[in-house]
């Protein structure tokens, strides 16, 4: 997300051109992102064992994970329990009709939140001169670092190995 978020700022260093090519890549980028970070999100869930192949679940992860605190703190609100590493305890063993719930209330959150972001990163990628390059680039560190960080929340460490009975343990 770095390099993406770097490129595309830099792009508006280029001469006569460059401020409109960056806000065209910015688009892109922007659902880019937003792809690795779901990818992240749902990778993290499957090292764990949460099962994800229903939408619903896979919903409450990945805006979970994006929003933060404020994400996990919809989740425990709402499924009405609370503990350490909702990923594990409260996705996995919470009916659909619950998540249904959750996941009302997450997107309204997730449009107004995570689309402002996106929209004051794209607003500093466009800088002239270079500066674009390293807006872009810090940005998408800082956004990694908080879906990092809030992955690990949400899950808790890695296990030592993977579940039983699990095909890619061979």
């Amino acid at each position: 997300m770095t390099g993406t978020g770097a490129a595309v700022g830099g792009s508006a260093a280029a001469p006569g051109v460059g401020t409109a090519v960056a806000l065209a890549l910015s688009a892109g980028e922007a659902l880019s992102s937003l792809e690795l970070s779901a990818l992240f999100a749902l990778s993290i869930a499957e090292v764990h064992g949460v099962p994800i192949d229903e939408v619903e679940r896979r919903r409450t992860i990945v805006m979970g994970i994006l929003l933060g605190g404020s994400g996990s703190g919809t989740i425990s609100k709402v499924a009405e329990r609370t503990g350490q590493h909702w990923g594990r305890q409260v996705v996995a063993k919470v009916p659909v009709e619950t998540l249904r719930r959750i996941n009302g209330v997450l997107g309204k959150n997730f449009v107004t939140k995570y689309g402002t972001k996106q929209g004051i990163v794209v607003l500093g990628r466009v800088a002239p001169f270079g500066i674009g390059a390293v807006i872009g680039g810090g940005a998408h560190a800082a956004l990694a670092a908080l879906a990092v960080r809030a992955g690990r929340r949400a899950f808790g460490p890695p296990p030592v190995s993977w579940p039983a009975g699990d095909s890619r343990a061979s």
